[in-house]
Protein backbone atom coordinates (compact mmCIF):
# COMPACT_ATOMS: atom_id res chain seq x y z
CA UNK A 1 0.00 0.00 0.00
CA UNK A 2 1.83 2.75 -1.08
CA UNK A 3 2.05 5.95 1.62
CA UNK A 4 -0.75 8.68 1.28
CA UNK A 5 0.93 12.02 0.69
CA UNK A 6 0.55 14.78 3.71
CA UNK A 7 -1.14 17.75 3.51
CA UNK A 8 1.36 20.29 2.79
CA UNK A 9 1.03 23.55 5.22
CA UNK A 10 1.87 26.79 4.36
CA UNK A 11 3.99 28.72 6.42
CA UNK A 12 2.62 31.02 8.64
CA UNK A 13 3.47 35.31 7.37
CA UNK A 14 5.59 37.23 8.94
CA UNK A 15 4.45 40.40 10.37
CA UNK A 16 6.12 43.76 9.13
CA UNK A 17 8.25 45.64 11.62
CA UNK A 18 8.63 49.24 12.23
CA UNK A 19 10.11 51.43 14.92
CA UNK A 20 8.70 54.14 16.50
CA UNK A 21 12.20 57.05 16.58
CA UNK A 22 12.97 60.49 18.65
CA UNK A 23 10.88 63.00 16.73
CA UNK A 24 13.59 65.58 16.30
CA UNK A 25 12.98 69.01 16.16
CA UNK A 26 9.59 68.52 16.62
CA UNK A 27 6.92 69.94 19.27
CA UNK A 28 5.90 68.12 22.37
CA UNK A 29 2.51 67.64 23.76
CA UNK A 30 3.23 66.38 26.86
CA UNK A 31 2.79 69.42 29.70
CA UNK A 32 4.90 68.86 32.71
CA UNK A 33 4.43 69.61 35.68
CA UNK A 34 6.36 72.72 35.70
CA UNK A 35 4.01 74.09 33.03
CA UNK A 36 1.13 73.36 34.89
CA UNK A 37 0.22 76.80 35.45
CA UNK A 38 -3.31 78.83 34.55
CA UNK A 39 -2.00 82.27 35.84
CA UNK A 40 -1.13 83.31 32.33
CA UNK A 41 -3.59 85.50 29.73
CA UNK A 42 -4.64 83.74 26.64
CA UNK A 43 -3.19 86.44 24.73
CA UNK A 44 0.31 85.54 25.09
CA UNK A 45 -0.48 82.73 22.71
CA UNK A 46 -1.66 85.16 19.85
CA UNK A 47 1.43 87.02 20.39
CA UNK A 48 3.70 84.17 20.26
CA UNK A 49 1.83 83.38 17.10
CA UNK A 50 2.29 86.30 15.12
CA UNK A 51 5.77 86.74 16.27
CA UNK A 52 6.68 83.44 14.81
CA UNK A 53 4.80 83.21 11.91
CA UNK A 54 5.31 87.20 10.59
CA UNK A 55 8.59 86.48 9.12
CA UNK A 56 7.63 83.84 6.72
CA UNK A 57 3.65 86.11 5.41
CA UNK A 58 6.72 88.74 4.96
CA UNK A 59 9.28 86.52 2.77
CA UNK A 60 6.31 85.46 1.18
CA UNK A 61 4.15 88.86 0.88
CA UNK A 62 7.43 90.10 -0.71
CA UNK A 63 7.89 87.68 -3.29
CA UNK A 64 4.04 87.90 -4.01
CA UNK A 65 3.40 91.47 -4.23
CA UNK A 66 7.22 92.92 -4.60
CA UNK A 67 6.76 93.58 -8.16
CA UNK A 68 2.95 94.48 -8.38
CA UNK A 69 2.57 97.78 -10.33
CA UNK A 70 0.73 99.91 -7.57
CA UNK A 71 4.24 99.44 -5.95
CA UNK A 72 3.13 98.59 -2.23
CA UNK A 73 4.70 99.08 0.79
CA UNK A 74 5.07 96.84 4.50
CA UNK A 75 2.88 98.77 6.91
CA UNK A 76 4.79 97.51 10.24
CA UNK A 77 1.22 98.31 12.31
CA UNK A 78 -2.28 98.24 10.91
CA UNK A 79 -3.68 100.97 12.68
CA UNK A 80 -1.25 103.61 10.38
CA UNK A 81 -2.00 102.65 7.45
CA UNK A 82 -2.70 105.48 5.07
CA UNK A 83 -5.68 106.10 3.08
CA UNK A 84 -5.84 105.69 -0.37
CA UNK A 85 -2.24 104.20 -0.48
CA UNK A 86 -1.59 100.56 -1.70
CA UNK A 87 0.17 99.01 0.72
CA UNK A 88 0.40 95.15 2.57
CA UNK A 89 -0.35 94.39 6.77
CA UNK A 90 0.61 91.83 8.05
CA UNK A 91 -1.71 89.97 11.47
CA UNK A 92 -3.72 87.84 13.02
CA UNK A 93 -7.20 86.81 11.73
CA UNK A 94 -10.15 87.55 14.00
CA UNK A 95 -13.85 86.90 13.18
CA UNK A 96 -16.55 88.47 14.59
CA UNK A 97 -19.52 86.33 14.61
CA UNK A 98 -23.07 86.86 16.56
CA UNK A 99 -23.32 83.09 16.53
CA UNK A 100 -20.81 82.66 18.23
CA UNK A 101 -20.40 81.47 21.99
CA UNK A 102 -20.09 84.23 24.37
CA UNK A 103 -18.93 83.81 27.92
CA UNK A 104 -20.57 86.97 29.00
CA UNK A 105 -23.82 85.81 27.79
CA UNK A 106 -24.02 82.36 29.19
CA UNK A 107 -22.65 84.46 32.45
CA UNK A 108 -25.79 86.75 32.14
CA UNK A 109 -28.48 84.60 31.16
CA UNK A 110 -31.09 82.92 33.40
CA UNK A 111 -30.07 80.34 34.58
CA UNK A 112 -33.14 78.64 35.71
CA UNK A 113 -34.02 78.18 31.67
CA UNK A 114 -32.52 75.50 30.10
CA UNK A 115 -29.30 76.63 27.92
CA UNK A 116 -30.29 76.82 24.13
CA UNK A 117 -28.45 74.00 22.09
CA UNK A 118 -25.19 75.27 20.69
CA UNK A 119 -25.26 75.63 17.08
CA UNK A 120 -23.91 73.78 14.49
CA UNK A 121 -22.32 76.68 12.51
CA UNK A 122 -21.01 79.54 13.53
CA UNK A 123 -21.02 81.15 9.64
CA UNK A 124 -23.77 83.85 9.21
CA UNK A 125 -23.83 86.25 6.56
CA UNK A 126 -23.32 89.36 9.39
CA UNK A 127 -20.10 88.10 9.96
CA UNK A 128 -17.01 90.45 10.44
CA UNK A 129 -13.26 89.88 9.53
CA UNK A 130 -10.91 91.70 11.55
CA UNK A 131 -7.34 92.12 11.53
CA UNK A 132 -5.14 92.73 14.94
CA UNK A 133 -1.82 93.15 16.14
CA UNK A 134 -0.16 94.98 19.11
CA UNK A 135 -1.33 98.29 17.67
CA UNK A 136 -5.00 97.55 17.37
CA UNK A 137 -7.57 96.33 15.17
CA UNK A 138 -9.10 96.99 11.53
CA UNK A 139 -12.13 95.45 9.45
CA UNK A 140 -11.55 93.82 6.20
CA UNK A 141 -13.73 94.54 3.63
CA UNK A 142 -14.34 93.61 -0.03
CA UNK A 143 -15.29 90.71 -2.55
CA UNK A 144 -11.94 88.97 -1.74
CA UNK A 145 -12.83 88.57 1.65
CA UNK A 146 -16.09 86.99 1.43
CA UNK A 147 -14.90 84.32 -0.17
CA UNK A 148 -11.45 83.31 1.45
CA UNK A 149 -11.25 80.71 3.89
CA UNK A 150 -10.50 82.53 7.14
CA UNK A 151 -11.36 81.28 10.78
CA UNK A 152 -9.98 82.89 13.87
CA UNK A 153 -5.97 82.90 14.87
CA UNK A 154 -4.53 82.78 11.17
CA UNK A 155 -1.60 84.89 10.46
CA UNK A 156 -2.24 86.64 7.28
CA UNK A 157 -0.70 89.34 5.36
CA UNK A 158 -3.91 91.52 3.37
CA UNK A 159 -2.98 93.54 -0.06
CA UNK A 160 -5.35 96.47 -0.02
CA UNK A 161 -5.95 100.55 0.74
CA UNK A 162 -7.89 102.07 3.62
CA UNK A 163 -11.11 102.93 2.54
CA UNK A 164 -12.88 106.82 3.56
CA UNK A 165 -15.01 105.00 6.88
CA UNK A 166 -11.64 103.29 8.24
CA UNK A 167 -11.68 99.88 7.06
CA UNK A 168 -8.76 98.29 5.16
CA UNK A 169 -10.49 97.23 1.40
CA UNK A 170 -8.74 93.35 0.16
CA UNK A 171 -7.53 92.98 -3.19
CA UNK A 172 -5.20 89.53 -2.05
CA UNK A 173 -4.44 87.41 1.10
CA UNK A 174 -0.66 85.79 1.31
CA UNK A 175 -0.53 82.95 4.08
CA UNK A 176 2.49 81.60 5.88
CA UNK A 177 2.59 78.56 3.24
CA UNK A 178 4.00 75.36 3.98
CA UNK A 179 6.79 74.69 6.15
CA UNK A 180 10.26 72.75 5.10
CA UNK A 181 9.62 69.16 4.45
CA UNK A 182 10.48 66.66 7.50
CA UNK A 183 13.77 64.96 6.97
CA UNK A 184 13.63 61.44 6.03
CA UNK A 185 15.56 58.69 4.68
CA UNK A 186 14.03 58.92 1.11
CA UNK A 187 11.64 61.21 -0.87
CA UNK A 188 8.48 60.03 -2.20
CA UNK A 189 9.56 60.41 -5.55
CA UNK A 190 12.38 57.56 -5.00
CA UNK A 191 10.13 55.41 -2.43
CA UNK A 192 7.55 54.79 -5.57
CA UNK A 193 10.68 53.79 -7.91
CA UNK A 194 9.97 50.30 -6.94
CA UNK A 195 8.95 46.83 -9.09
CA UNK A 196 5.46 46.08 -8.54
CA UNK A 197 6.75 42.55 -7.49
CA UNK A 198 7.57 43.83 -4.37
CA UNK A 199 4.60 45.02 -3.05
CA UNK A 200 4.33 42.06 -0.79
CA UNK A 201 6.57 44.17 1.13
CA UNK A 202 5.22 46.68 1.97
CA UNK A 203 4.46 47.99 5.19
CA UNK A 204 1.38 49.20 6.22
CA UNK A 205 0.09 51.47 9.62
CA UNK A 206 -3.16 51.17 10.33
CA UNK A 207 -5.59 53.73 12.10
CA UNK A 208 -9.18 53.47 13.46
CA UNK A 209 -10.94 56.12 15.87
CA UNK A 210 -14.44 55.89 16.65
CA UNK A 211 -14.65 53.01 18.27
CA UNK A 212 -17.19 54.19 21.05
CA UNK A 213 -17.29 51.23 23.18
CA UNK A 214 -20.28 51.81 26.29
CA UNK A 215 -22.86 53.18 23.43
CA UNK A 216 -26.34 52.09 23.92
CA UNK A 217 -25.88 50.37 20.51
CA UNK A 218 -22.20 49.71 20.27
CA UNK A 219 -20.58 47.90 17.27
CA UNK A 220 -19.23 44.93 19.17
CA UNK A 221 -19.57 42.51 15.96
CA UNK A 222 -17.52 44.89 13.85
CA UNK A 223 -15.13 45.51 16.86
CA UNK A 224 -14.38 41.66 16.81
CA UNK A 225 -13.72 41.30 13.23
CA UNK A 226 -11.61 44.36 13.37
CA UNK A 227 -9.58 42.35 16.04
CA UNK A 228 -9.54 39.15 14.39
CA UNK A 229 -8.70 40.52 11.36
CA UNK A 230 -5.39 42.82 13.10
CA UNK A 231 -4.47 39.57 14.65
CA UNK A 232 -4.64 37.01 11.32
CA UNK A 233 -7.56 35.12 12.72
CA UNK A 234 -9.84 36.20 10.24
CA UNK A 235 -10.23 34.47 6.55
CA UNK A 236 -7.58 32.69 4.17
CA UNK A 237 -4.18 33.06 3.51
CA UNK A 238 -4.76 35.73 1.13
CA UNK A 239 -5.86 38.07 3.74
CA UNK A 240 -3.55 36.79 6.74
CA UNK A 241 -0.89 37.77 4.16
CA UNK A 242 -2.40 41.30 3.46
CA UNK A 243 -3.07 41.72 7.82
CA UNK A 244 0.86 40.77 8.23
CA UNK A 245 1.69 43.62 6.64
CA UNK A 246 0.26 45.92 8.82
CA UNK A 247 3.24 46.76 11.26
CA UNK A 248 0.98 49.00 14.08
CA UNK A 249 -2.16 50.16 14.72
CA UNK A 250 -2.92 53.90 15.94
CA UNK A 251 -6.61 54.31 17.92
CA UNK A 252 -7.19 58.28 17.29
CA UNK A 253 -9.39 59.22 19.97
CA UNK A 254 -13.14 58.60 21.25
CA UNK A 255 -12.65 54.66 21.87
CA UNK A 256 -15.41 54.80 25.26
CA UNK A 257 -18.92 56.68 24.58
CA UNK A 258 -19.56 59.44 26.11
CA UNK A 259 -22.97 58.95 29.00
CA UNK A 260 -26.07 60.06 27.21
CA UNK A 261 -28.67 62.58 28.81
CA UNK A 262 -32.04 61.12 29.72
CA UNK A 263 -35.26 63.06 29.66
CA UNK A 264 -34.46 62.90 33.95
CA UNK A 265 -31.48 65.01 33.11
CA UNK A 266 -29.51 61.86 34.29
CA UNK A 267 -26.78 59.40 32.29
CA UNK A 268 -28.15 56.23 31.09
CA UNK A 269 -25.71 54.73 33.20
CA UNK A 270 -26.63 56.54 36.09
CA UNK A 271 -30.06 55.99 35.73
CA UNK A 272 -29.71 51.93 35.55
CA UNK A 273 -27.37 51.67 38.55
CA UNK A 274 -28.68 54.38 40.76
CA UNK A 275 -30.53 51.58 42.78
CA UNK A 276 -27.22 50.12 43.11
CA UNK A 277 -24.93 50.29 46.34
CA UNK A 278 -20.77 51.37 46.03
CA UNK A 279 -18.82 48.45 45.58
CA UNK A 280 -14.57 48.12 45.80
CA UNK A 281 -15.24 51.67 46.83
CA UNK A 282 -16.54 53.37 43.44
CA UNK A 283 -19.75 54.83 43.39
CA UNK A 284 -21.60 51.98 41.27
CA UNK A 285 -24.74 54.25 40.65
CA UNK A 286 -22.09 57.04 38.89
CA UNK A 287 -19.39 54.81 37.23
CA UNK A 288 -19.26 51.66 34.73
CA UNK A 289 -15.99 49.84 34.63
CA UNK A 290 -17.54 47.73 32.21
CA UNK A 291 -16.63 49.61 29.13
CA UNK A 292 -12.80 50.27 30.01
CA UNK A 293 -12.41 46.78 30.60
CA UNK A 294 -14.35 45.48 27.16
CA UNK A 295 -11.64 48.19 25.44
CA UNK A 296 -8.96 46.86 27.57
CA UNK A 297 -9.70 43.02 26.36
CA UNK A 298 -9.65 44.50 22.47
CA UNK A 299 -6.42 46.46 22.97
CA UNK A 300 -4.79 43.09 24.49
CA UNK A 301 -5.72 40.57 21.92
CA UNK A 302 -4.16 43.60 19.08
CA UNK A 303 -1.20 44.70 20.99
CA UNK A 304 -0.32 40.89 21.72
CA UNK A 305 0.13 40.71 17.68
CA UNK A 306 1.23 44.36 16.84
CA UNK A 307 2.36 47.67 18.09
CA UNK A 308 -0.75 49.87 19.20
CA UNK A 309 -0.80 53.70 20.16
CA UNK A 310 -3.84 54.91 21.75
CA UNK A 311 -5.10 58.59 21.87
CA UNK A 312 -7.18 60.47 23.80
CA UNK A 313 -10.44 61.86 22.02
CA UNK A 314 -13.10 64.19 23.30
CA UNK A 315 -15.43 61.51 24.59
CA UNK A 316 -12.56 60.24 26.20
CA UNK A 317 -11.43 60.85 30.06
CA UNK A 318 -8.56 62.82 29.61
CA UNK A 319 -9.57 66.57 30.20
CA UNK A 320 -11.37 69.09 27.72
CA UNK A 321 -8.63 71.38 26.95
CA UNK A 322 -5.87 70.92 24.17
CA UNK A 323 -3.40 69.29 24.01
CA UNK A 324 -5.33 66.33 26.07
CA UNK A 325 -3.07 64.24 27.83
CA UNK A 326 -2.31 60.97 27.41
CA UNK A 327 -4.34 58.42 28.85
CA UNK A 328 -2.92 56.35 32.18
CA UNK A 329 -1.75 53.50 31.41
CA UNK A 330 -3.13 52.05 34.45
CA UNK A 331 -6.88 51.91 33.44
CA UNK A 332 -5.66 49.65 30.81
CA UNK A 333 -4.91 46.53 32.85
CA UNK A 334 -2.83 43.72 31.98
CA UNK A 335 -2.67 45.15 28.29
CA UNK A 336 -0.65 48.12 30.17
CA UNK A 337 2.33 45.89 30.96
CA UNK A 338 3.10 45.09 27.08
CA UNK A 339 5.73 47.08 25.71
CA UNK A 340 3.96 47.11 22.70
CA UNK A 341 1.27 49.34 24.22
CA UNK A 342 1.76 53.07 23.83
CA UNK A 343 -0.32 56.14 25.16
CA UNK A 344 -0.11 59.19 23.26
CA UNK A 345 -0.79 62.69 23.66
CA UNK A 346 -3.59 64.43 21.14
CA UNK A 347 -2.56 66.02 19.15
CA UNK A 348 0.70 63.85 18.77
CA UNK A 349 3.71 63.41 16.50
CA UNK A 350 5.02 60.08 15.52
CA UNK A 351 8.04 59.12 13.71
CA UNK A 352 8.13 55.77 12.33
CA UNK A 353 11.13 53.94 10.43
CA UNK A 354 10.32 50.94 8.14
CA UNK A 355 12.69 48.43 9.12
CA UNK A 356 11.42 45.55 7.61
CA UNK A 357 13.53 42.64 7.16
CA UNK A 358 14.61 41.82 4.16
CA UNK A 359 12.98 44.28 2.26
CA UNK A 360 14.86 46.25 -0.79
CA UNK A 361 12.53 49.39 -0.51
CA UNK A 362 12.62 50.65 2.76
CA UNK A 363 10.94 53.90 2.91
CA UNK A 364 13.64 55.49 5.54
CA UNK A 365 11.54 57.47 7.97
CA UNK A 366 8.37 59.03 8.24
CA UNK A 367 6.72 62.00 10.18
CA UNK A 368 3.44 61.42 11.25
CA UNK A 369 0.90 64.27 13.14
CA UNK A 370 -2.34 62.75 14.11
CA UNK A 371 -5.28 64.13 16.25
CA UNK A 372 -8.50 62.93 17.23
CA UNK A 373 -10.13 65.82 14.91
CA UNK A 374 -11.45 68.43 17.36
CA UNK A 375 -10.01 71.07 15.57
CA UNK A 376 -11.14 70.56 12.01
CA UNK A 377 -14.55 69.99 14.18
CA UNK A 378 -14.40 73.63 15.11
CA UNK A 379 -12.69 74.86 12.52
CA UNK A 380 -15.71 73.58 10.14
CA UNK A 381 -18.34 76.35 12.05
CA UNK A 382 -16.56 79.17 10.89
CA UNK A 383 -17.46 78.09 7.12
CA UNK A 384 -20.00 77.84 5.04
CA UNK A 385 -20.86 74.16 3.37
CA UNK A 386 -20.60 72.77 0.84
CA UNK A 387 -18.01 74.96 -0.48
CA UNK A 388 -15.48 74.47 2.80
CA UNK A 389 -15.30 70.77 2.57
CA UNK A 390 -13.30 69.36 5.54
CA UNK A 391 -10.55 67.98 3.46
CA UNK A 392 -9.76 71.60 1.82
CA UNK A 393 -9.44 73.26 5.70
CA UNK A 394 -7.22 70.63 6.84
CA UNK A 395 -4.94 71.10 3.82
CA UNK A 396 -5.64 74.96 4.61
CA UNK A 397 -4.14 74.32 7.84
CA UNK A 398 -0.72 73.27 6.14
CA UNK A 399 -0.66 76.35 4.08
CA UNK A 400 -1.66 78.29 7.47
CA UNK A 401 1.18 76.52 9.57
CA UNK A 402 -0.76 76.07 12.27
CA UNK A 403 -3.12 73.06 13.11
CA UNK A 404 -5.52 74.31 15.33
CA UNK A 405 -5.73 78.13 15.10
CA UNK A 406 -8.90 78.65 16.53
CA UNK A 407 -7.52 77.70 20.11
CA UNK A 408 -8.01 79.53 22.43
CA UNK A 409 -10.77 81.40 20.88
CA UNK A 410 -14.02 78.66 20.40
CA UNK A 411 -11.43 75.39 21.25
CA UNK A 412 -9.92 75.05 24.89
CA UNK A 413 -6.61 74.89 25.08
CA UNK A 414 -3.78 74.96 27.39
CA UNK A 415 -2.76 78.58 27.85
CA UNK A 416 0.86 78.79 27.15
CA UNK A 417 2.73 81.58 27.97
CA UNK A 418 6.70 81.43 25.56
CA UNK A 419 5.32 79.20 22.70
CA UNK A 420 2.73 77.91 21.01
CA UNK A 421 3.25 74.05 20.32
CA UNK A 422 0.03 73.78 17.30
CA UNK A 423 2.47 75.54 14.97
CA UNK A 424 3.45 73.08 12.19
CA UNK A 425 7.16 73.89 11.99
CA UNK A 426 7.58 71.27 9.36
CA UNK A 427 5.56 69.58 7.21
CA UNK A 428 5.04 66.12 8.08
CA UNK A 429 4.72 63.11 5.79
CA UNK A 430 1.13 62.17 6.79
CA UNK A 431 -1.54 64.21 8.53
CA UNK A 432 -4.54 62.42 10.29
CA UNK A 433 -7.90 64.31 11.41
CA UNK A 434 -9.90 61.17 13.03
CA UNK A 435 -13.19 60.68 13.81
CA UNK A 436 -14.68 62.70 11.23
CA UNK A 437 -18.08 61.59 9.24
CA UNK A 438 -16.39 60.05 5.94
CA UNK A 439 -13.01 58.98 4.59
CA UNK A 440 -11.16 61.50 2.50
CA UNK A 441 -7.51 61.67 1.39
CA UNK A 442 -5.58 63.69 -0.64
CA UNK A 443 -1.80 64.54 -1.44
CA UNK A 444 -1.00 68.17 -0.68
CA UNK A 445 2.33 69.73 -2.88
CA UNK A 446 3.99 72.58 -2.37
CA UNK A 447 3.75 75.34 -5.13
CA UNK A 448 6.41 77.33 -3.79
CA UNK A 449 9.72 75.07 -4.47
CA UNK A 450 10.08 74.20 -0.70
CA UNK A 451 9.64 70.52 -2.23
CA UNK A 452 7.23 69.94 0.88
CA UNK A 453 4.25 67.42 0.31
CA UNK A 454 2.30 65.88 2.25
CA UNK A 455 -0.64 63.38 3.10
CA UNK A 456 -3.67 64.15 4.25
CA UNK A 457 -5.70 61.90 5.69
CA UNK A 458 -9.76 62.14 7.17
CA UNK A 459 -10.24 59.01 9.03
CA UNK A 460 -14.34 58.46 9.92
CA UNK A 461 -16.14 57.11 12.87
CA UNK A 462 -15.60 53.13 13.06
CA UNK A 463 -18.80 53.14 14.97
CA UNK A 464 -20.57 54.48 12.07
CA UNK A 465 -18.87 53.40 8.72
CA UNK A 466 -16.73 50.45 9.98
CA UNK A 467 -13.47 51.23 8.24
CA UNK A 468 -9.90 50.85 8.87
CA UNK A 469 -7.78 52.66 7.27
CA UNK A 470 -4.44 51.54 5.78
CA UNK A 471 -1.53 53.67 5.15
CA UNK A 472 1.49 53.00 2.86
CA UNK A 473 4.86 53.68 4.59
CA UNK A 474 6.64 53.20 1.55
CA UNK A 475 4.59 54.83 -1.06
CA UNK A 476 2.23 56.77 1.20
CA UNK A 477 -0.62 55.22 -1.10
CA UNK A 478 -4.15 54.62 1.17
CA UNK A 479 -6.74 51.97 1.12
CA UNK A 480 -9.59 51.20 3.29
CA UNK A 481 -11.11 47.99 4.60
CA UNK A 482 -14.71 47.98 5.86
CA UNK A 483 -16.17 45.62 8.45
CA UNK A 484 -19.84 45.31 8.18
CA UNK A 485 -22.62 42.69 9.19
CA UNK A 486 -25.72 42.01 7.04
CA UNK A 487 -28.60 44.13 8.33
CA UNK A 488 -26.67 46.49 10.64
CA UNK A 489 -24.97 49.73 10.17
CA UNK A 490 -21.26 50.57 11.81
CA UNK A 491 -23.21 51.74 15.14
CA UNK A 492 -25.02 48.76 15.22
CA UNK A 493 -28.70 50.13 14.40
CA UNK A 494 -31.23 48.69 12.29
CA UNK A 495 -31.15 49.49 8.45
CA UNK A 496 -34.40 51.46 7.54
CA UNK A 497 -35.83 50.13 4.36
CA UNK A 498 -36.29 52.99 1.45
CA UNK A 499 -39.25 54.38 0.67
CA UNK A 500 -40.97 52.67 -3.09
CA UNK A 501 -39.94 55.99 -5.03
CA UNK A 502 -36.30 55.44 -3.41
CA UNK A 503 -33.72 53.29 -4.94
CA UNK A 504 -32.89 50.87 -2.76
CA UNK A 505 -29.64 50.45 -1.22
CA UNK A 506 -27.53 47.79 -1.44
CA UNK A 507 -26.85 45.19 0.98
CA UNK A 508 -23.88 45.66 3.58
CA UNK A 509 -21.62 42.20 2.77
CA UNK A 510 -20.98 39.69 5.28
CA UNK A 511 -16.94 39.87 5.57
CA UNK A 512 -14.31 42.83 5.66
CA UNK A 513 -13.80 43.86 1.54
CA UNK A 514 -11.71 46.50 0.48
CA UNK A 515 -13.18 48.64 -0.44
CA UNK A 516 -9.74 50.71 -2.36
CA UNK A 517 -8.01 48.26 -3.11
CA UNK A 518 -6.00 50.47 -5.36
CA UNK A 519 -3.92 53.51 -4.98
CA UNK A 520 -6.25 55.98 -3.50
CA UNK A 521 -3.93 58.39 -5.51
CA UNK A 522 -6.07 58.01 -8.39
CA UNK A 523 -9.08 58.47 -6.99
CA UNK A 524 -8.42 61.40 -4.32
CA UNK A 525 -11.27 62.89 -2.60
CA UNK A 526 -11.45 66.82 -3.36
Amino acid sequence: MSPIDSIPNSPAPTRSASAVLEPEGLPSFQINTKDKSYKHQYSNIYFVRLRLLRQFVEERALKRWGKHQSNPILVPRVLEVVKSRMCYIIGTVYMDMPLKPNVMEDIARDHSIPPPPPNRKFYSTEDNVMLEDESGRIRLVGDFVKTARLVTGVIVGALGAETPNGDFEVVDLCYPGMAPPATSGKTHEDSMDVDEDNTSSDNWIAVVSGLNIGAPSPPDAQIQMLVEYLTGEEGGIAEQVSAAQISRLIVAGNSLAQLLPTRKGESIETEQLSKKSKRYGYDAATFSPHPVLTLSEYLYDIASALPVHILPGESDPSGTILPQQSLPRAMFGVVAKLPTFSCETNPTYLRVSDQAEGSNCSSGDRTLLINSGQPLDDMFKYLPSPHNTRLSILESTLKWRHMAPTAPDTLWCHPYFGGDPFIIKTTPNIYIAANQNRFATKMVVDQDGSNAQCRIILVPEFAKTGILVLINLRSLDVKTITFAVHGMTGAGEEVKQSEPDEPSSPSLPLEPVSTAPISSLSSEYM
